[in-house]
């Protein structure tokens, strides 16, 4: 059978240790063998001699179907992946000088934003010399904070990005 593994020493004659310590099929310990000895009474019940722990000293092998054991490793690995959450960051923009009604659907988009999960990163925007407004926009991003804090709390502070004003709000874990 093929290597399919990145480690080239993890399956039947790749096996290169002196000596091993070998689970049968059942679990059950079977104790220290070379790994010539553990190969053939692999090969003699028609199954595969892998590697499944490289760190302990001897290295532990076990005798399975191997393809079946990639196979259930793959599921695992996917399972896995499926639990994972990917968190992006979405972006929420405005101008200082937003309107109350504005200002309520950017705190709501906002919100389903962080409660999906996502960061969000909330932008203040100036235009021409707005800029010397840099105390509003300030103020402004503090109100959101606050409107905000029962779900998120700010993982980046508000910093001047250019004609910009950012701050990343991050959900609480669950």
């Amino acid at each position: 059978m093929k290597n399919n593994y990145n480690e080239p020493s993890t399956i039947n004659e790749y096996i290169k240790y002196p000596k091993v310590r070998l689970i049968d099929v059942l679990g059950k310990q079977l104790g220290l063998y070379s790994s010539t000895e553990a190969l053939n009474i692999a090969t003699e019940q028609g199954l595969d001699l892998v590697v499944v722990s490289h760190k302990s000293e001897p290295p532990v092998c076990k005798i399975i179907d191997y393809g079946k054991y990639k196979f259930t490793q793959e599921k695992k690995a996917k399972e896995a992946k499926k639990k994972q959450h990917q968190t992006t960051v979405k972006e929420v923009k405005m101008r200082y000088k937003i309107e109350n009604h504005d200002y309520q659907v950017r705190i709501n988009q906002a919100l389903r934003f962080l409660k999906s999960g996502d960061k969000v990163k909330i932008t203040v925007i100036f235009r021409g010399r707005e800029i010397q407004h840099f105390n509003l926009a300030i103020d402004l991003l503090k109100k959101i904070s606050e409107d905000l804090k029962e779900i998120s709390q700010i993982q980046q502070n508000p910093t001047k990005d250019g004609k910009n004003i950012t701050m990343i709000l991050s959900p609480y874990r669950k």
